[in-house]
């Protein structure tokens, strides 16, 4: 019983990580309709940003929190005006090419910046140890954390789009960008706004992450490939697909990891092939129903 409720807790910590940085990546599809190939080059510099301000410029890890995704976010505004501004109105493919060569941009930058090496960053004091649950099971601290800061985004995001003026408009921009032209609501800067939110969350999952897993130049290829099953899995466009997703691929790795280590870096691409023959859009995808 132990093992298992260890690997519960695992599959709780891994699928809400998940699922905050894969919410955004749905976000920026269901608003801008594309889908953002840089959006693991992201996270991946949200965890070289903690680890610059705290492991070289000593900056607690509460503030770094608050300024890394931030200058994340400057960032995705940026690269909105300057580039994806240009492709809104063309075939969804000249946005993969764009994104995808946004990921090799990101990708070659950090690695002139902070080189080849891999990184690890502390947690802070007050998240260090492990609490003792009955069953025998030890666990992190820092993990319960993570599992703490996902379920607060998920409350978070949940009112932010069914309660909230702002979350309202999001929606009404996402469903039709012209009717909400015509009700005077500011698409150019909605879109902007979801795509650095997009990239924000990305960069809270990336500065979460730095205490749990190395830090390299990798990272950012090895969280988007999980984030499109995630999607895959939940249904792109969807929020509770993404919640769905991600607990299911928490799962995957969280039980697989421990009961069938050979074969679980197969499980998840098997999940997800499983899925597409039997619900091509998803398990709440838009098109589910049909």
């Amino acid at each position: 019983m132990g093992s298992i409720g260890m690997a519960l807790l695992n599959s709780l910590d891994i699928g809400l990580l998940l699922f905050v940085i894969a919410v955004g990546l749905n976000i920026i599809f269901g608003v801008l309709n594309i889908i953002n190939f840089a959006h693991g080059a992201l996270y991946m510099l949200g965890a070289y940003l903690a680890y610059s301000c705290i492991g070289m410029w000593g900056m607690p890890f509460w503030l770094t929190l608050l300024i890394a995704p931030l200058a994340v976010a400057a960032l995705a505004v940026a690269i909105d005006r300057l580039m994806l501004r240009f492709i809104y109105q063309r075939d969804i493919s000249d946005s993969l090419l764009l994104t995808f060569a946004l990921l090799l941009i990101l990708n070659e930058s950090v690695r002139l910046v902070w080189g080849t090496g891999i990184y690890v960053v502390d947690p802070p004091t007050l998240l260090q140890g492990t609490v003792h649950f009955p069953g025998g099971i030890t666990y992190p601290i820092y993990s319960l954390f993570v599992v703490g800061v996902g379920l607060v985004f998920l409350v978070g995001l949940w009112f932010l789009f069914n309660r909230t003026r702002l979350g309202k408009i999001m929606r009404a921009a996402a469903l039709d960008r012209e009717m909400a032209q015509v009700l005077c609501i500011n698409t150019r800067t909605v879109i902007t706004g979801a795509f650095a939110f997009g990239a924000w969350l990305a960069a809270v999952g990336g500065v979460v992450a730095a205490p749990m897993r190395a830090i390299d130049p990798g990272m950012g290829d090895k969280i988007i490939i999980e984030s499109f099953i995630v999607v895959v899995i939940g249904g792109l466009g969807s929020f509770p697909g993404a919640l769905l997703g991600a607990i299911v691929l928490g799962l995957i790795y969280g039980l697989g990891g421990r009961f069938l280590p050979d074969v679980n870096l197969v499980l998840p691409f098997v999940g997800m092939a499983i899925v597409l023959l039997l619900k091509p859009h998803g398990l709440l995808g838009k098109g589910a129903a049909s």
